[in-house]
C-alpha cells in the first residue's frame, strides 16, 4: 500500500470519529430546531383555528337568529361564506403538519368530519326544521374541538414551559370568547321563548362563570401585557354597554320577559365579540412571534454548530491534505533521488572509478565529497533524517568504491611489477637457453632445451595476461600487416598442446592490421588453449576463417564436453562486458579475452555445437582487418565454386628436428630478409607459408600504459617492436654474415613459437653421433642422413598429407620443404650464435622494458 493511501487511512479514522461525535453533539440542537419548526407550524394552524372559531360563532349567531325569526337569510349566507374560507385556510395549513400530539390530532380529525357535515346542518337552518338547541349544540362541539387543538399543542415534545403557558393562555382567551358567544345564543333563544327557563337560566349563568374562569386562567398563564391588552380593550363604551345589558338580563328572573330587545343584544354582543377577537389576534400573534423567535434562535444555533463542525472538519482535512502532500512530495523526491542514485548516479561513479587512473591522486574521502549529496530533501523531521542518512550511505558507498579502486590500482601496479620482473627473468632464462643450445650436440638434451624454450613462450603469454589485467598493453608497434593464417599459427604455438590444432578452411587475403596483430594472436591463443585443455586429448581442435561482408569470422571448434546454456550465457555476458576489476584468477583467460576484444571492438561469443563440444566465434571488425592485403600462398583449394581462394587445411606441425639446429645445406645462402621458400612459421617451419611469424621473448623499454611483455610477430621486414632495443633481433650482423631478424622468417628454430615437447622418435631413428666435425667458424658439422630419417610433416590421425609435403623420395639428395626449413633455420641460428658469441653490443637486460 502506498504512503498516500496510508495517510488517507490515517486521517480518515480520527476524522470519522470526530464526525460521529459531532453528529451526536449536533443532534439535540438540530432536534430542537426541528421541534421549534413543527411548533411554529402548529401555532400557525392554531391562529387559523382561532379565526375559524370566530367565524363559526358568527355563523351560529346568524343561524340562531334565522331559526328564531330574528334574522334574515342573507346575513346567514354571508356568514357561511366567511366560514368556508376559514375552513379552506385551516385545511391548507393542517396538511403541512407533522408529529402533532395525540389530542390535537384527534381534534383536527373531528373538525374535518364536521366540515364535511356542515352542508347538512346549514340546510336544516335554511329550512327551519332544526331547533335552536340542536343548532347550538352542533356548533358548540366543533368550536370545542378547535379550542382543544389550541390547548393540545402545548403538550407537544420539546415545547418550552413558558411557551406552553402562553399557548394555554391564548386557548383560555378563546374559551372565554366562546362562553360569551354561548351567552349570546342563550339570550336569543330565551327572547324567542318569552323568557328564561330554569335550564336556560343555568346555561346563562354557567356562561358568565366560564367566561370569568377563562379570563382568570389567561391572566394567570399569560404575561402581564396580555392582561393589559384585554383590560384596555374591554374598558370602552361598547364593552361596557355589553356588560350592562348582560347584567340587566342576568337580573331577569325565570319566566319573566327580557326587557332587552334582540337587536340591542345582538349588536352589543357582536361588538364585544369583535373586541375579544382583536385581543385574541394580538395574543395569537404574540405567541406565533415568540415561537418563531425561538425557532429562529434554535435554527441559527444549530446552523452555527453545524457550520462550526463542518468548518473544523474541512480545516482538519485541508491541513491534513496539505501536510500529507508535502510529506508525500518529499518522500517522492527522496524516492526519485534514490532511484537516480541507484540506476544512474552510483553506477556512473562506479564506472568512472573503475577506469585506470580515475582517482588522479585524490583520496577516497575527497572523491566521496566531490560527488556531493544526491538528496536535497533534508531537515529536522524524520524524512529529512532519512535523506541525510541516504546521503551518508551514498557518501560511504562512493568512499568504499574509491577505496576499492585505489586497492585495485595498487593490485594492478603489483601485477604489472610482477609481470615485468617475470619478463626479465624469462629473458635471462632464454639467454641462458641460447647459451646452452649454441654448443649442445646431444639430441636428447636438445629436445629438452626445445621444450624449455616452448615453456618460456607460455610463460611470456601468462606474463602478458597479468599486464592486460593490470590495464597495460603490448608496447610493440608493428610496421606491417600480417595474414590471418599466420596469426593463427603464432597463436597456436603459444599454447601447450599446439599439435592438436588443425587449420581448416581459411579464406585467403584476410590480413590483420599491424597494431592489432599481437592482441588478436593473444585472444586466439587463450581460446585455443581453453579448447585443447577441455577436450579429449585424441581429438583435434579445428580453426576456420572466412569473410562476412566487411568483417571476418574466426571459428574455433572443439569436441569437448561442452557447457550448459546457463553457464554459456554467463560467459558470453562476461565476454561482452569486461570486468572492471582484476577478475577471478581461475577464469583469467576469459577476462583477458574480454578486455582485449573490447579494446579493438572484437566480438567473442561461445555457441553450442551441433555435436559434442563448443564453438568459439571471433568476429573481427573492419578496423582490425587490413585493407587490400595480399600474401604469398602455398597450395590452395581453389575457388570452391566461386572466386574466393582458400588456403589448404593443415595441422599445426611440431617444431624442427629433435636435436641441435641444422646447418644450411651446401650451396644454400640466406637472403637479406630471411630464408627462402617454406621457412617462416617460427618453429613450425615448412608449412608452406612464406611470410612467417615467430615469438620473441625480447622485451623493450616502454612507457605508459601500453608498456608490457608480449609475443613479437615479425615478417622479416624490420624490428618486431618499435620499442625493442637493438639486441639480437635487429642488430647489424658482422661483415660476411647476414643474421635473421627476431621473429623473421629465418628465426624459426631460434624463436619460441613452437608448441609442447614433440612426440619422441624411436630409438632406432636416432644415430649415435651426427657430428662430423667443426667448421672454420667453430660451428659443428652434422652428418647427412637419409631422407627417411627426417621427421615427416605433421598430420591429423587418418588425415591426408597436405600438398607440398610429399613422402620421402628414394633419392638421398632430395629433401622436403620441412627438412630444408629446419636446415636453413639451424644455419641461421648458428650464424646468430656465432655473432653473439664474438661480442654483444648491449647486455640482455637492455631488452627488458623498464617499469613505468
Amino acid at each position: 500500500m502506498k504512503i498516500n493511501r496510508r495517510l488517507v487511512l490515517l486521517v480518515t479514522a480520527p476524522l470519522t470519529v470526530a464526525v460521529a461525535f459531532s453528529v451526536l453533539a449536533l443532534a439535540p440542537a438540530t432536534h430542537q430546531a426541528l421541534q421549534a419548526g413543527r411548533l411554529t407550524s402548529m401555532v400557525e394552524v392554531a391562529e387559523q383555528a382561532s379565526e375559524l372559531t370566530y367565524r363559526l360563532q358568527r355563523e351560529r349567531a346568524a343561524a340562531t337568529a334565522l331559526v328564531s325569526e330574528q334574522g334574515d337569510a342573507e346575513e346567514f349566507r354571508l356568514r357561511t361564506e366567511e366560514t368556508d374560507r376559514s375552513i379552506a385556510g385551516l385545511r391548507g395549513r393542517a396538511e403541512r403538519l407533522s408529529a402533532v400530539p395525540g389530542s390535537a390530532r384527534s381534534a383536527l380529525d373531528r373538525i374535518e368530519r364536521f366540515a364535511e357535515e356542515m352542508p347538512g346542518l346549514r340546510a336544516q337552518v335554511r329550512s327551519g326544521s332544526s331547533t335552536v338547541s340542536a343548532l347550538a349544540f352542533g356548533y358548540r362541539i366543533v368550536i370545542a374541538d378547535l379550542n382543544t387543538y389550541r390547548d393540545g399543542i402545548a403538550q407537544a415534545d420539546g415545547v418550552d414551559a413558558d411557551i406552553a403557558d402562553r399557548i394555554r393562555a391564548a386557548a383560555a382567551l378563546s374559551k372565554a370568547a366562546e362562553h360569551s358567544a354561548q351567552q349570546q345564543v342563550t339570550v336569543a333563544r330565551a327572547q324567542a321563548a318569552g323568557g328564561f327557563t330554569t335550564a336556560s337560566q343555568r346555561t346563562f349563568d354557567a356562561g358568565r362563570m366560564g367566561y370569568t374562569e377563562s379570563i382568570g386562567v389567561m391572566f394567570d398563564l399569560g404575561p402581564g401585557a396580555w392582561r393589559t391588552w384585554l383590560e384596555r380593550t374591554l374598558s370602552g363604551a361598547k364593552a361596557l354597554e355589553a356588560r350592562r345589558l348582560e347584567d340587566e338580563i342576568g337580573r331577569t328572573g325565570t319566566g319573566k320577559d327580557i326587557t332587552v330587545t334582540p337587536k340591542e343584544w345582538q349588536k352589543a354582543t357582536n361588538d364585544r365579540q369583535e373586541l375579544l377577537r382583536s385581543v385574541e389576534k394580538r395574543v395569537d400573534a404574540a405567541v406565533l412571534a415568540q415561537v418563531s423567535d425561538v425557532r429562529t434562535t434554535l435554527v441559527r444555533t444549530a446552523g452555527a454548530e453545524v457550520a462550526l463542525v463542518v468548518l473544523t472538519l474541512v480545516g482538519v482535512v485541508v491541513v491534513a491534505i496539505r501536510l500529507g502532500r508535502v510529506m508525500v512530495r518529499r518522500l517522492r523526491d527522496l524516492r526519485n533521488a534514490a532511484h537516480e542514485v541507484a540506476h544512474s548516479g552510483l553506477p556512473t561513479v562506479m564506472r568512472e572509478l573503475s577506469q585506470p587512473g580515475a582517482l588522479r591522486g585524490a583520496t577516497p574521502e575527497e572523491v566521496a565529497r566531490r560527488t556531493g549529496d544526491p538528496v536535497g530533501t533534508t531537515g529536522e523531521d524524520e524524512i529529512g533524517e532519512v535523506g541525510e542518512a541516504f546521503n551518508a550511505v551514498h557518501h560511504e558507498a562512493v568512499r568504499l568504491a574509491a577505496q576499492q579502486a585505489h586497492a585495485h590500482e595498487q593490485l594492478a601496479e603489483t601485477l604489472v611489477g610482477v609481470a615485468r620482473r617475470g619478463a626479465r627473468l624469462t629473458a635471462v632464462m632464454v639467454s641462458e637457453l641460447d647459451t646452452v643450445q649454441r654448443d649442445e650436440a646431444d639430441p636428447v638434451r636438445m629436445k629438452a632445451l626445445f621444450a624449455l624454450d616452448h615453456l618460456a613462450v607460455r610463460m611470456e603469454r601468462n606474463t602478458n595476461n597479468f599486464l592486460v589485467l593490470g590495464g597495460y598493453g603490448n608496447a610493440r608497434v608493428r610496421s606491417a600487416d600480417v595474414g590471418c593464417s599466420t596469426v593463427i599459427v603464432a597463436a597456436a604455438q603459444q599454447i601447450e598442446r599446439f599439435d592438436r590444432v588443425s587449420l581448416g578452411v581459411i579464406e585467403s587475403g584476410i590480413g590483420i592490421t599491424a597494431r592489432a596483430v599481437h592482441d588478436v594472436a593473444h585472444i586466439l591463443a587463450e581460446l585455443l588453449d581453453n579448447a585443447t585443455r577441455y577436450s579429449p586429448p585424441d581429438k583435434q581442435v579445428g580453426v576456420a576463417v572466412w569473410r562476412l561482408w566487411d568483417r571476418a569470422v574466426v571459428q574455433i571448434v572443439d569436441e569437448g564436453v561442452g557447457m550448459t546454456a546457463e553457464r554459456r550465457a554467463v560467459h558470453n555476458a562476461a565476454l561482452l562486458e569486461p570486468q572492471a576489476g582484476i577478475g577471478d584468477v581461475r577464469s583469467m583467460g576469459l577476462h583477458v579475452v574480454a578486455r582485449l576484444a573490447a579494446r579493438h571492438g572484437i566480438v567473442v561469443e561461445l555457441r553450442d555445437s551441433s555435436g559434442p563440444g563448443t564453438i568459439a566465434e571471433v568476429t573481427l571488425p573492419a578496423k582490425v582487418l587490413a585493407l587490400d592485403f595480399t600474401e604469398d600462398r602455398g597450395p590452395s583449394q581453389g575457388g570452391l565454386g566461386n572466386d574466393v581462394g582458400y588456403e589448404t587445411p593443415r595441422p599445426i606441425t611440431p617444431p624442427g628436428p629433435h636435436g641441435r639446429r641444422q646447418p644450411a645445406r651446401a650451396g644454400a645462402r640466406p637472403g637479406h630478409h630471411g630464408t627462402p621458400g617454406g621457412a617462416g612459421l617460427g618453429a613450425n617451419a615448412g608449412t608452406g607459408v612464406g611470410t612467417g611469424i615467430g615469438t620473441s621473448t625480447g622485451t623493450g623499454v616502454g612507457a605508459g600504459p601500453g608498456a608490457g611483455v608480449g609475443t613479437s610477430l615479425g615478417t622479416g621486414v624490420g624490428p618486431s617492436g618499435a620499442d625493442v632495443p637493438a639486441d639480437r633481433g635487429d642488430r647489424e650482423a658482422p661483415p660476411g654474415h647476414e643474421r635473421p631478424r627476431d621473429g623473421g622468417p629465418g628465426g624459426g628454430a631460434r624463436d619460441r613459437g613452437h608448441g609442447a615437447t614433440p612426440a619422441p622418435r624411436p630409438a632406432r631413428d636416432e644415430p649415435v653421433s651426427r657430428v662430423a666435425g667443426v667448421s672454420s667458424s667453430g660451428l659443428p658439422l652434422r652428418q647427412r642422413r637419409a631422407p627417411q630419417q627426417w621427421p615427416a610433416a605433421g598430420r591429423r590421425d587418418g588425415a591426408e598429407q597436405r600438398p607440398g609435403a610429399g613422402s620421402p623420395r628414394p633419392s638421398p639428395r632430395r629433401r622436403d620443404s620441412r627438412q630444408v626449413s629446419d636446415v636453413l633455420a639451424a644455419y641461421a641460428q648458428g650464424i646468430n650464435r656465432s655473432t653473439n658469441h664474438r661480442g654483444r653490443s648491449a647486455p640482455d637486460d637492455h631488452t627488458e622494458r623498464t617499469e613505468k
